[in-house]
């Protein structure tokens, strides 16, 4: 989906990246809603009465207009009937689509079909004021506070609507009651989950049981297959880099104690143990943790080597071991935080790292954004629909601008330097900080009148040997063809062949600096497995040398999947012989999933 909003200004605060991750940490950014972008100019635009042909200065004289001469309250209805944000939206569209009576429109129930269709998300009047600005009764407050701001029922049908609405949310709350019960009986394994499963298996078989939604279940159970595992060892950038961290620093990983979180094959594993680890946990929630077993036994590591089965938030450590000296983890996905494996590395880090001097690797992450021309991509994925064998299939398309592409762009697409959206230690970072809001400019480098299809996000990974963050300012070392380390021989043994100078992310040298290796899966590296994550834009940008575009780049796990991603993109453009940006402001949503 895509708005376009008009407002007055867009102002970002500046950006301090050593101060990014605390960006997410203030319950002012988690409440952050359209007044953020929306300014308190649109009461005062000219509004049209939503039951005349008539238009007014101000939002406000309409809706009092159409109370005095109608008898209707867009405010009081959209409160007896406990209308969200975007029920509010579908009654206003309905209203004008339909041309219902202001009688018909006061007799609503809620339970009426078109305030669950999406159709009447689509503005029926271009540009009106009335879905732009945020309703007086907030549906977020709480409910006895609505009630107690209720008028009394003025007669016997108003007071018959008004318990029926209410019996809808109680019945509304009674079933997320019975939810939440179950998915806490659930996550913590209580003794009454068996007795629930036992009254399910014993239930009527007229009547299907609803299934508890389960994020983890398809997510560790294709993590078992040996596909995604072959592809993740073979990129080279990735593992090279890991194992060139692991056994450079034997300092660091010398009769040390490591968990390896969500271990795979258990090839970091592995490189841990050569490295002279003392004691290696390797931690698995899929099927996946019996061929790593085997695969340790058959290196006759297994000495050294504990392969543990299930969550890590579960699990406990052998008797005798409280604490591990470093954490180990290849947790990263599609635009660096899809799968939400991190929040199971944080709860390792603070339920097991030693709280002195523990290391975490990697030590920090950096996501990307940046201008992409995209031009063969969008052919690929969305022109090529408009002349498919001389029909026109452009409706397959349409879905395509609602999702991410993850897929590989020319480093020659990205028309701006990038910038980080977000800066990831991950010595203090929460999981609360992984749903974010960030302000970004972006300044097109292109050399001549460029059409930009999409924005790119990647993301850049650090390792330190002491776990503290690196330098400001360090940019990661960008794997080009031919480089050493992606022709490094490895044989059996996990050592070098020979060792040599690779030239990850040069170590620094310089007295109390940390050293650091680093890889990028940007397009100027070698793809990766990850590849790159595109936003297309449903409306291309135009730009030039020095086209600035600028806005706000939200993310959040999705409500509907805590393993996807909801991203939201506010931008707008302004060319360099503008003294003002435009006043208009584009909203485009996306699904990474």
């Amino acid at each position: 989906m895509s708005l376009k909003l008009r407002v007055t200004h867009i102002n970002p605060p500046p950006v301090d990246e050593h101060d990014v991750p605390n960006l997410s940490s203030s319950d002012e950014d988690d409440d952050q809603t359209w007044d953020d972008w929306v300014s308190d100019s649109f009461e005062r635009r000219p509004c049209k009465s939503l039951f005349e042909d008539r238009t007014f200065e101000s939002v406000q004289e309409a809706l009092a207009y159409d109370e005095a001469a109608h008898g209707f309250s867009l405010k009081e209805v959209a409160s007896r009937l406990a209308l969200d944000q975007y029920q509010r939206i579908r009654l206003i569209n309905w209203i004008r689509r339909e041309h219902p009576s202001p009688s018909v429109v006061t007799a609503l129930t809620g339970a009426e079909d078109f305030l669950q269709s999406d159709d009447y998300l689509k503005p029926a009047l271009e540009d009106d004021p009335l879905l732009q600005i945020a309703p007086d009764d907030s549906s977020d407050s709480d409910p006895e506070e609505q009630e107690g701001k209720a008028k009394p029922p003025k007669d016997l049908a108003t007071a018959r609507r008004r318990i029926t609405a209410l019996q809808r949310k109680l019945q509304q709350a009674k079933q997320d009651l019975a939810y939440y019960r179950r998915f806490v009986s659930e996550r913590l394994n209580l003794a009454g989950l068996a007795d629930e499963l036992n009254n399910l298996n014993a239930s009527s078989t007229t009547h299907a049981a609803v299934p508890l939604r389960d994020d983890d279940s398809h997510y560790f159970q294709s993590y078992a297959e040996n596909d995604i595992h072959a592809v993740m060892i073979q990129d080279k950038v990735r593992t090279a880099t890991y194992a060139k961290f692991i056994l450079s620093n034997p300092d660091v990983f010398r009769d040390a104690i490591v968990m390896d979180v969500g271990c795979g094959t258990g090839i970091l594993s592995l490189f841990a143990a050569k490295a002279g680890a003392k004691r290696v946990f390797a931690i698995d929630a899929s099927d996946i943790a019996e061929k790593a077993a085997q695969i340790v036994k058959d290196n006759e590591l297994d000495n050294v080597i504990t392969v543990i089965r299930g969550k890590v938030e579960d699990i406990k450590l052998p008797e005798g071991y409280d604490h591990v000296d470093i954490i180990v983890s290849e947790w990263m996905g599609y635009a660096l935080l899809y799968e939400s494996m991190l929040d199971s590395v944080l709860h390792a880090r603070d339920r097991f790292l030693k709280p002195d001097g523990g290391v975490m690797a990697p030590s920090q992450c950096k996501m990307m954004f940046a201008l992409c021309e995209a031009g063969e991509l969008f052919k690929e994925r969305i022109g090529f629909w408009s002349d498919v064998y001389g029909f026109d299939l452009s409706a397959m398309a349409k879905d395509v601008y609602d999702e991410a592409v993850v897929d590989v762009v020319g480093s020659e697409t990205v028309l701006s330097e990038p910038v980080v959206v977000k800066d990831l230690y991950l010595g203090t970072i929460t999981s609360k900080q992984l749903d974010f809001s960030t302000p970004f400019t972006l300044v097109s480098i292109a050399e001549r009148r460029t059409k930009i299809h999409a924005f790119v996000l990647y993301f850049d990974v650090f390792f330190t040997h002491t776990g503290e963050p690196v330098p400001e300012g360090m940019d990661a070392y960008i794997v080009r063809d031919g480089d050493p380390i992606l022709a490094e021989v490895w044989p059996l043994g996990g050592r070098p062949h020979q060792p040599r100078r690779m030239s990850t992310g040069d170590p620094l040298k310089d007295k109390g600096r940390p050293k650091v290796t680093s890889f990028s899966t940007g397009p100027a590296s070698v793809p990766t497995h990850w590849k790159q994550t595109v936003f297309f834009l449903r409306e291309p940008i135009a730009v030039g040398e020095g086209t600035v575009v600028e806005g706000v780049f939200k993310l959040r796990k999705s409500k509907d999947n805590s393993r996807e991603l909801d991203v939201e993109i506010h931008y707008r453009t302004k060319e360099p012989e503008e003294e003002s940006a435009p006043s208009e402001v584009t909203v485009q949503f996306y699904k990474v999933r």
